[in-house]
């Protein structure tokens, strides 16, 4: 039997637990925020590290070349040019479009859109007869959204506020999941697919582009909040991520394909040079880093 002793403890535990989860929805929403009004990627490049004459630099640096990330993700310049300027803020690690086969009348929903750059890709597969969803829980991205659907004419697709573990749709509506870079800021993942399954309807298929672990990270990486926003200290072991979304239900789940991400690659974008900066990680932990990152696309079945 538990004492008053173990009962406050254990609740006092959760209220931080809470209060940590606040904390880096918090950061994640505000850099974010940041990214919409400026340009630039907060998981591609940095806009969370650095006082703020850092914050417009590093934003500055990268806000003109979001195409060159979004080519290194996998996309490809055709699809680039075909979406309304400014959709593409050189977010993600993947091109999950690509890779969903969308199909003519389907309903897709995209967890945390952005600016719409893969609503407005999957618009085109889904046609006049089906329907996207973005869902972002940062104002200004769905306000920027809804503002290139608008002035580029798309009828198909609508946008909505709201977070990834507590979907604002209703339940067994859509046929196709896509997410790029976005299941790894969540604090609670496991939650993240749940909501995931439940909006699904049967026989509904989810593809997911994203960061995970092959081994842990240094904890001076994994501490922090500002690497957080940058998409590294996020993420969890690639077994745990898969076990997820398994026990939230999924079947058929498996790794459709898989990049190592070098700290070379990490270095020579300023997202990577301004996180591992503010973390201060030292000569050992960056090497004991080298190769434990990972950008996978993964794929899942809601069973019939």
């Amino acid at each position: 039997m538990k004492s008053s002793r173990d009962e406050y403890n254990m609740e006092n535990t959760m209220k931080s637990e809470t209060a940590k989860e606040q904390e880096v929805k918090n950061a994640v929403r505000d850099s974010y925020a940041r990214v919409a009004k400026q340009g630039g990627s907060c998981c591609s490049v940095s806009c969370c590290g650095g006082d703020k004459g850092d914050k417009n630099r590093i934003l500055s640096e990268y806000t003109s070349r979001p195409e060159e990330a979004s080519l290194k993700a996998g996309y490809s310049e055709e699809e680039m040019q075909s979406v309304p300027s400014g959709s593409n803020l050189g977010l993600g690690c993947g091109n999950p479009t690509a890779l969903a086969s969308i199909m003519e009348g389907e309903t897709v929903l995209d967890l945390g859109s952005g600016a719409g750059f893969d609503c407005f890709l999957a618009s085109r597969k889904a046609g006049p007869s089906g329907k996207v969803i973005g869902v972002d829980m940062t104002p200004e991205m769905v306000e920027k959204a809804k503002a290139n659907a608008a002035k580029a004419g798309y009828r198909n697709v609508e946008f909505r506020l709201g977070e990834i573990e507590k979907l604002p749709v209703d339940d067994g509506t859509i046929d196709v999941i896509i997410s790029n870079c976005v299941i790894n800021l969540v604090p609670d993942k496991r939650r993240a697919f749940e909501e995931a399954f439940r909006v699904l309807r049967p026989g509904g298929r989810l593809m997911v582009s994203d960061i995970v672990l092959l081994k842990e990270l240094p904890k001076s990486i994994k501490e922090s909040v500002e690497a957080y926003v940058g998409c590294i200290s996020g993420a969890v072991m690639k077994s745990s991520y898969l076990e997820a979304l398994r026990s939230a239900g999924f079947k058929d789940v498996r790794v459709v394909d898989e990049s190592i991400i070098t700290l070379d690659y990490i270095a020579s974008d300023p997202i990577g040079q301004a996180v591992l900066e503010k973390v201060k990680a030292s000569g050992t932990q960056l090497e004991e880093a080298e190769g434990l990152i990972s950008s996978i696309k993964v794929s899942g079945i809601k069973p019939s």
